[in-house]
């Protein structure tokens, strides 16, 4: 595992630790002030709105993520390109493609896509 992909692998853990308790307010604590946040639903700016995202999401979504590809843009900036599923107790998984931006060990930029 190389230096992005160990960064990326901490960082995404930690959301998905949070993701999967439920916790919306410790998954926006991943994420810087100005983040730009675009989940599958209108695009929202900072931790408050992530966290307004995920406290809308049920209880039991659980997230599972796969590298694809890392990219160092500067010291500080790591770009990061997954695959996550999201599985539920009630309904089937969404697969979506995600990248993702890291300004040191919290996300400056988060967007989905379903393919």
């Amino acid at each position: 595992m190389n230096a992005e992909e160990q960064l990326l692998t901490t960082v995404l853990n930690r959301w998905k630790d949070a993701v999967d308790s439920h916790e919306p307010e410790r998954v926006a604590e991943n994420f810087t002030e100005d983040a730009i946040f675009q989940g599958l639903h209108p695009y929202t700016i900072g931790p408050k709105g992530v966290a307004e995202y995920y406290h809308s999401q049920p209880i039991g979504m659980k997230a599972n993520y796969e590298i694809q590809e890392t990219r160092r843009l500067s010291e500080n900036l790591v770009l990061g390109y997954l695959h996550v599923d999201f599985t539920f107790t009630d309904r089937d998984t969404v697969s979506v493609q995600l990248s993702i931006l890291l300004d040191g060990e919290k996300i400056r930029h988060y967007q989905v896509s379903r393919l």
